[in-house]
C-alpha cells in the first residue's frame, strides 16, 4: 500500500495482517469528493493501517487523529507514523465509541471524519449514532462512511443528512453533513 499523492507520495506503508485496506481507487475517490483539504482537521475511525489518514496528511491537513482498537493495527500505525515522521498525529488505542466520547469530553471537533468499520457488522450505523450523541463534527464538516453495498445507511431522520453516495463495486461511500447545513 502506497500513498498516492502529496508530500508523502509513493511512500510505502506497513500493513497489519487481517485487515481490508481501502483500495487505491476508493481512496482517490474519497479525496476527489473532498477536494482541497489543506489546513483542515481529519479523524480516521477504524484506522487499520492509517492509510486514509496518512493520505490526508500527505495532502496537507493540519491535524490527523487516528482511532483503532486492534493491537496489530496500532503497531502498524506507530511504525507508519515513525516512517513518515508524522508529528501532526494523535493516536487513540480505543474502541470507536469510547474514542468519540473522549474526544467530545476534550472539546475536539473535526472538519472531516472518515469511518471505515468492518463490513456487515452494523458498526457504521452505531458510530453514526455515537457521533450524533457526541457531536464532534465541525459546523461545516463532512462525515465519509466507507461501507458494503449490503449495508444501508440512514438517509434522514437524524442530526446528519446524506448528501452524496458513490459506488465502487461492493464498496460504497456515503457522505454526510449536519442536517441544518443542508437548509442554508
Amino acid at each position: 500500500m502506497r500513498i498516492t499523492t502529496g508530500k508523502y507520495r509513493n511512500r510505502k506503508l506497513h500493513m497489519p495482517k487481517g485487515i481490508r485496506p481501502t483500495q487505491d481507487k476508493v481512496r482517490k475517490a474519497v479525496f476527489d469528493i473532498l477536494g482541497d483539504i489543506s489546513g483542515l482537521t481529519f479523524l480516521d475511525v477504524f484506522a487499520g493501517s492509517g492509510a486514509v489518514g496518512f493520505e490526508a496528511l500527505s495532502r496537507g491537513i493540519a491535524q490527523l487523529t487516528l482511532v483503532e482498537s486492534n493491537h496489530n493495527s496500532i503497531l502498524a500505525i506507530k511504525r507508519n507514523i515513525a516512517l513518515l515522521n508524522a508529528t501532526d498525529c494523535n493516536l487513540y488505542h480505543l474502541e470507536a465509541e469510547k474514542a468519540v466520547k473522549l474526544l467530545s469530553l476534550d472539546k475536539k471537533s473535526f472538519d472531516i471524519i472518515f469511518i471505515d468499520p468492518p463490513y456487515l457488522k452494523d458498526m457504521a450505523k452505531k458510530i453514526l449514532q455515537t457521533l450524533e450523541a457526541y457531536d464532534i463534527l465541525s459546523p461545516n464538516g463532512l462525515i465519509v462512511v466507507q461501507h458494503s453495498r449490503l449495508e444501508e445507511m440512514p438517509a434522514d431522520g437524524f442530526k446528519f443528512s446524506l448528501i452524496k453516495e458513490a459506488k465502487y463495486g461492493d464498496t460504497w461511500l456515503s457522505i454526510f453533513s449536519h442536517a441544518e447545513r443542508e437548509k442554508e
